[in-house]
């Protein structure tokens, strides 16, 4: 089958390595940041598009090609009907959820954040709304106690590919067995910015917990204040240290180890990004 591709990301890029290795790839879309992905479709003279696709930007380049499948991967634009009916069979999204759960972007983050105990990989029909399209295949992946955002997309990266394979051959094969989405069960999540990882230590503990591993290492990271002074935090743990209740919430209550007051239990910080501030007891986190 020849295959188009729309990419985004490293994900992206060791996807559309694999398939390049067993389908004809008659073009490549992706965005200006994906770099991997441009010097790839270069290297490899595959017909190129970088940028935003829609307003007919995208099919303007990409009309002339003769596909059997499109097949997004990690893409960063919604596509409009121009590109979703450039098959000639069906054009495939790969969503890291359990659609019609977690719609949108970043949704293995926001998952862990959220502290769902599973999370999974979906292929599904691409439709003009977002990740709407009815699904083809669903894979379930159990979310750890301590797992974060970068240790799950490892395992989507581990499984991407064998979906995406398995999805193709039906395709191939015409043995497409839809299952429709349950709108009453749809929820939505929105893209995430570096800048969104403050921590606001009023939230219970649990939540505090959550919102540190999901965005932990390879990401920016969860964030608080100190003295003026970013801190960047990467693990942390709840303890049973003890407290009065009418102390801050995101005072220090001990310097080794580093505990911080929550309105439920007390925090120990077990993994900052820079381990050179120096704290002081009885100070507060912002």
């Amino acid at each position: 089958m020849n295959l188009g591709i729309l990419a985004s990301g490293n994900l992206g890029l060791d996807v559309l390595t694999k398939l390049y290795s067993i389908y004809n790839i008659l073009f490549i879309a992706t965005d200006n940041s994906s770099q991997g992905i441009v010097d790839f479709g270069m290297e490899n003279n595959i017909l190129l598009f970088k940028g935003n696709p829609r307003n007919g930007n995208a099919f303007n380049v990409l009309a002339k090609t003769d596909i059997d499948v499109l097949v997004s991967i990690n893409y960063l634009f919604l596509i409009e009907e121009d590109l979703i009916s450039l098959p000639r069979k069906i054009a495939i999204n790969i969503h890291g959820s359990l659609l019609p759960k977690y719609r949108g972007r970043t949704p293995h983050v926001w998952a862990i954040i959220n502290g769902e105990k599973e999370s999974g990989i979906t292929i599904h029909e691409i439709t003009c709304g977002c990740d709407e399209g009815n699904i083809i295949d669903q894979l379930v992946i159990p979310i750890e106690a301590d797992m974060t955002g970068g240790e799950l997309l490892d395992l989507f990266s581990q499984n991407y590919f064998p979906l995406i394979i398995s999805a193709l051959r039906l395709i191939e094969n015409d043995q497409i067995k839809f299952k429709f989405q349950n709108e009453e069960k749809a929820t939505y999540f929105g893209k995430r910015k570096p800048t969104d990882g403050m921590i606001d230590w009023n939230w219970q503990a649990e939540r505090i917990v959550n919102w540190v591993r999901a965005q932990a290492c390879p990401y920016p990271g969860a964030f608080t204040f100190y003295k003026d002074t970013k801190v960047i935090i990467d693990k942390l743990s709840i303890c049973d240290y003890g407290f009065h209740y009418e102390k801050k919430n995101g005072t220090i209550l001990s310097i080794d180890p580093l505990i911080i007051k929550c309105p439920n239990s007390a925090i120990k910080i077990v993994a900052l990004r820079d381990r050179t501030i120096k704290f002081e007891k009885n100070n507060n986190f912002i």
